[in-house]
């Protein structure tokens, strides 16, 4: 288990590392001719943040002892091939649906169909994920989200906060 914990660790340094090294060729900071952050701002802090957390798990797996256990079992197998099919789907899904739409069809299937979680929890999550994601991206931020198909419903958005 260990050994997984620290290649994963590495590798995610790595990836982190590799991130930022492409993001500081954007602005990192905060743009004051757009009022929202520089192009690279959110690749970089969050790779930074990343990569930070990743060596918090590489520095403690060196104070832990080996338990002998495997790092999967075939339940966590199972489960993690679901998510990323999942994953991969609302990925896939986005430049046809937009963000908004595929977001919400993931966590409907996570949140009731995976997590067996009741009808209250999985509604409130599906209609608040969007509005939040909404107004901090599209209005706070000035970042653009995918629309897709579903652009035409949002310029009356665009109207009144733009």
């Amino acid at each position: 288990m260990l050994t997984a914990d620290r290649a994963i660790a590495l590798a995610i340094i790595g990836l982190s590392l590799y991130f930022m090294s492409h993001a500081i060729a954007l602005p990192i900071g905060w743009n004051g001719e757009t009022g929202g952050p520089g192009g690279g701002a959110f690749p970089f802090w969050l790779s930074l943040i990343m990569a930070l957390c990743a060596a918090g798990v590489l520095i403690r797996s060196f104070g832990t002892p080996d338990d002998g256990l495997p790092f999967f079992d075939p339940e966590t197998i199972r489960s993690v091939a679901a998510v990323a099919i999942a994953l991969t789907a609302t990925i896939a899904l986005t430049p046809i649906l937009g963000a908004y739409v595929s977001i919400v069809l993931f966590l409907l299937w996570y949140l009731r169909v995976f997590g067996g979680h009741g009808w209250t929890l999985t509604l409130s999550l599906t209609a608040a994920t969007p509005l939040f994601l909404f107004f901090f991206f599209e209005v706070t931020l000035k970042i653009l989200l995918p629309k897709g198909w579903t652009e035409p419903l949002f310029l009356p958005l665009y109207a009144t906060f733009f």
